[in-house]
């Protein structure tokens, strides 16, 4: 059968109906210009799924992005040579996990460099692989992004990630780049109320405290950030996503949906059965 006879096969019971709800929401907050914003681990990078949200991106179906510091080096890397990540276990042993030069040289580069020029880290590490071009820079979220005029933001937590091993990184730069996306998040998100969507795929800290921080600045500032749809897509369920994505920001009003399974499967059939109904 075809994937439309595939998908409308599909019971309309527990997950498969809240996966309907998901998909009809999107569909129906691009027609209605309404933001569609997604948030992302960094696992859903690993696992190759960044040409089917450059498809989205390009299609205008996903309106901004916001990565951890992870997901930024993840983009970097499969813009620079085709492929990411290392074997951890291995590498810890003698303390050469996570020192590849390049890695490390070009994205702290690209941040001091954004910095400078008043730019979001997701802004300045898309805007180098861009201009660096890079051999594999059409697998990158954030060069997409950039190329779109798309808001793409890095959102980070000074030592959680490989590139603040080296004295190259500059912490006042991180910190600067971090907190303009911060903020540029937070306007996306005072745009949500009256229909549009969010959804965090792989995240389990970072992105719901900073999204419920966002929330709570919006509100502040009189946005009324209420009735739209929360999605929450992993492995594993978590606490943050389900209470700073999913309940809290939707005590309003709005629609909280939480699916459990694997990325690879999950946003594979989301983004056909999005694109099926576009």
């Amino acid at each position: 059968m075809s994937f439309r006879d595939f998908y409308q096969s599909l019971p309309q019971i527990l997950a498969a109906k809240d996966f309907r709800v998901v998909v009809k929401a999107i569909v129906e907050a691009r027609r209605r210009k309404k933001p569609v914003l997604w948030m992302f681990g960094a696992h859903v990078l690993k696992v190759g799924l960044n040409p089917l949200l450059i498809h989205l991106l390009r299609r205008n179906v996903v309106t901004a992005l916001a990565l951890n510091g992870a997901g930024a080096i993840h983009d970097f890397e499969l813009a620079y040579m085709g492929c990411t990540s290392e074997d951890v276990a291995a590498a810890l042993a003698d303390g050469s996990f996570g020192m590849a030069r390049e890695t490390t040289q070009m994205l702290n580069r690209a941040i001091r460099d954004g910095a400078k020029r008043n730019l979001g880290l997701g802004e300045a590490v898309g805007s180098m692989i861009a201009k660096s071009r890079l051999p594999y820079r059409n697998l990158s979220l954030l060069a997409t992004c950039h190329e779109l005029g798309i808001p793409a933001t890095v959102h980070v937590a000074i030592g959680t990630d490989i590139i603040h091993q080296q004295a190259v990184a500059d912490g006042a730069a991180i910190g600067k780049t971090s907190l303009t996306d911060f903020r540029k998040l937070a306007g996306v998100v005072a745009q949500l109320g009256g229909g549009g969507v969010v959804g965090n795929v792989g995240s389990a800290v970072i992105l719901p405290e900073v999204f419920l921080k966002a929330v709570s600045m919006a509100r502040n500032l009189r946005h009324p950030v209420k009735d739209f749809t929360a999605f929450d897509f992993d492995m594993i369920r978590h606490y943050r996503p389900s209470e700073n994505v999913l309940k809290r920001p939707t005590l309003l009003g709005g629609t909280a949906v939480h699916i459990t399974g694997h990325h690879e499967l999950l946003i594979p059939l989301l983004v056909q059965a999005i694109l099926e109904e576009c």
